[in-house]
């Protein structure tokens, strides 16, 4: 172990892992050496998520696991979603704890890390400021995360939604939107060093840009974007929400060829009243006519959305309406989660009345319908030629995604013969499963000079 290296685990979702990266750029700039295994790291950091309760459980599984380990001259913080919303409490429940690290604060980590190295504390050293909103002061770290030759990109943080059974805005505080100029740096920055496909992110990215002054703030980040990198292949929007998704927006994705034909809009639920138990938009109509909208301009859109079942009130009859709506509407993907209880948000007083054995079986029969559906939707690829972004190969085997697939949410595209990791190739789709499709490498013809 030497005195100068950190380990440190990401949980959660991948907005968190973009403040991991950033944490460990802060790091690495100020001297320090990420290792993978723990038993040889001076400082050992978990960047912890807490938003429902089997995140929270892992979370506190793995604290607890590097506590137990943890040899003597290491030095253990707890960082992110969980330490913020309960503080103290994180520590009370792992002992080994040495130091604890707000989200909204998760730029002072050097500082952390120092104070808490330095000599003897009986008590654990907290870090919780009270700041309104995620801090803006970055440090002049980049708010993004680079796997291959993908990146996402933060382009906001907090959350001013109501949604009734949402904790973010409790741990995140408010939305607050990065400069639209650093954004487009960060991104040239990626171009250069070979990424092909920028992925932006945010608790919600159609909201970007409002608490600038903006109108319509996401589809000028994507004009700026486009004509600033207009050789990176791919642009891709993920965390929308319903009522947002503006006609510009619709006209910014219809026409510049970078932004990709998908969309992820968490929609979940699709009865008016279970919405608005959930303090969500509740106007069906709206999504009715802005999904047809999307997919009457956007060439081959594909659409990724989640939903919640079990939701406190959920009676029998609203849930055959959400089973309706999708089975009509027909989404590319869909996640389906049972609601969690949490304290504090607006949906404690309505408890959690739902039977566990209910949520299970409501979770089972719509999942099995969607899965149906994404066979159904995929089959209808097979035959076609999609360009795939390489990110793997084995023996003979090529693996990577497509427009339609995200990272870490959507399926692969495996293809026959080998291709390049990073490369954008085409492929001729030969076979559909739920998830993945299948293929074989086009062959790009040749010129020859006579």
């Amino acid at each position: 172990m030497t005195k100068q290296t950190f380990h440190l685990v990401s949980l959660g979702c991948s907005k968190n892992t973009v403040d991991s990266d950033s944490m460990a750029q802060l790091l690495s700039r100020e001297g320090y050496r990420f290792v993978e295994n723990p038993a040889k790291a001076s400082v050992l950091i978990v960047n912890t998520c807490g938003f429902i309760g089997p995140a929270k459980d892992e979370s506190y599984r793995v604290l607890n696991e590097l506590a137990q380990g943890k040899r003597k001259g290491q030095t253990l913080v707890a960082a992110g979603c969980l330490t913020q919303r309960y503080g103290a409490e994180v520590a009370k429940r792992v002992p080994g704890i040495d130091a604890v690290l707000g989200t909204r604060r998760w730029m002072d980590i050097v500082q952390v890390v120092k104070e808490a190295r330095n000599g003897n504390r009986p008590e654990p050293l907290y870090h919780l400021p009270d700041s309104p909103t995620v801090g803006m002061d970055e440090a002049g770290a980049m708010r993004v995360s680079v796997t291959g030759a993908s990146a996402y990109i933060k382009i906001a943080d907090g959350c001013r939604r109501p949604c009734a059974f949402c904790a973010i805005p409790l741990i995140k505080g408010t939305a607050v939107s990065r400069p639209v100029e650093v954004i487009v740096n960060e991104a040239r920055a990626l171009r250069d060093n070979g990424a092909r496909e920028l992925i932006l992110i945010a608790q919600d990215t159609t909201d970007y840009g409002r608490d600038l002054g903006m109108k319509d703030g996401l589809a000028h980040l994507l004009e700026q974007l486009t004509d600033s990198v207009p050789d990176v292949d791919w642009i891709r929007i993920m965390y929308a929400y319903p009522g947002y998704v503006t006609d510009r927006l619709i006209e910014v994705m219809a026409t510049r060829k970078q932004v990709l034909p998908y969309l992820d809009m968490p929609l979940q639920h699709a009865h008016p009243k279970t919405l608005y138990r959930m303090k969500r938009p509740s106007n069906m109509d709206w999504v009715y006519k802005t999904v047809g909208k999307m997919r009457a301009n956007i060439k081959d859109l594909a659409i990724r959305t989640t939903f919640i079942v079990g939701y406190p009130g959920e009676t029998e009859e609203e849930f055959q309406a959400l089973y309706d709506f999708v089975n009509e509407m027909r989404f590319d993907r869909a996640g389906t989660f049972r609601f969690s209880f949490e304290p504090e948000t607006a949906s404690a007083p309505l408890g959690d009345p739902i039977p566990p054995e209910v949520k299970q079986e409501r979770e089972g029969r719509l999942m099995e319908l969607q899965q149906n559906i994404s066979l159904q939707v995929n089959q209808n690829y097979v035959g076609r030629t999609l360009d795939v972004l390489i990110e793997g190969f084995d023996n003979g085997i090529s693996v990577g995604r497509s427009y339609r697939d995200a990272p870490e949410v959507d399926g692969f595209v495996v293809v026959e013969g080998k291709a390049n990791i990073g490369d954008i190739v085409p492929a001729r789709i030969t076979g559909a499963f739920t998830h993945d499709l299948t293929g074989t490498l086009v062959e790009e013809k040749r010129l020859i000079s006579l």
